[in-house]
């Protein structure tokens, strides 16, 4: 029978080990590789040259991936799951791991996704990703501005312009597409005179359009976004400093119980 200090002692060195910086590296680089190999293999040329050691080193990788996950859940036990980002590395590799065959033959094509992992273990990545689900609540509102606008201008560009430029504005739907495409500043000049071939005016309508849906809800999307990643570069120094008054606090201790000590040797 294993004796629990002795599997406590295991369960901490796998511990440092896993939560080594050198690890951490190591797995990057294995992901930066993997994702380059899911690459090759899109090229019909290279897979019929490499194909087997493309797909040899592939399953190396995620190998690699699966050990290290029994790693964390050895380590970390029922607390795996309460790093939202370990859960995101383990549905990752889990869709890596599931049959690509048959019904299933689509999720070859997810197998990239584990290039995704790369945001789990850059912290600056993370960062980034933590400040836009920040945003997410802000960005809602914006969002629903944006559709309004969006149903309220295809529904003039309809009525307006759906009898002299029906390709573009023959129906809601086709109106909404096409501002949609405008609104990204896409080719919306070639339309904006096809339009005012018939219509002369219709130039009021585009530019207003431009200047509302363009030039002021989409920097309102950056706004938002932007004040999320002030915000988040905030918590992250405020976090840094107090780890660093809590580190300060624990030596300052450790000094005091020292001279204690060697006052009472004295």
């Amino acid at each position: 029978m294993t004796d629990p200090t002795t599997a406590l002692s295991l369960r901490e060195r796998v511990r440092i080990f896993i939560e080594h910086p050198f690890f951490d590296r190591a797995i990057i680089a294995l992901i930066v590789a993997n994702a380059i190999t899911l690459g090759l293999e899109t090229s019909p040329e290279i897979v019929a040259r490499y194909g087997v050691i493309l797909h040899a080193i592939d399953r190396a990788v995620l190998g690699v991936f699966v050990i290290e996950l029994l790693l964390r859940f050895f380590v970390y036990r029922s607390r795996y799951f309460h790093d939202p980002w370990r859960v995101f590395d383990f549905v990752i590799v889990g869709i890596a791991l599931m049959p690509a065959s048959g019904a299933f033959s689509v999720l070859r094509s997810l197998r990239v996704l584990r290039a995704m992992r790369l945001i789990s273990k850059v912290p600056s990545m993370r960062g980034v990703v933590n400040a836009l689900l920040t945003a997410l609540p802000g960005m809602a509102s914006i969002i629903g501005l944006m559709g309004l606008i969006l149903y309220v201008s295809a529904v003039m560009a309809t009525k307006l312009f759906g009898e002299v430029s029906p390709q573009y504005f023959g129906s809601l739907g086709d109106s909404l597409f096409t501002l949609f495409q405008i609104m990204t500043v896409e080719g919306w000049p070639d339309i904006a005179r096809g339009v005012m071939e018939h219509s002369p005016y219709a130039w009021i309508f585009f530019v207003t359009y431009l200047l509302i849906a363009t030039f002021m809800v989409l920097n309102l999307f950056i706004a938002v976004v932007v004040n999320a990643m002030q915000t988040q570069v905030a918590d992250d120094l405020k976090g840094a400093e107090e780890a660093h008054t809590q580190q300060i606090l624990v030596e300052v201790r450790a000094l005091r119980q020292e001279i204690e000590e060697m006052r009472g040797k004295a």
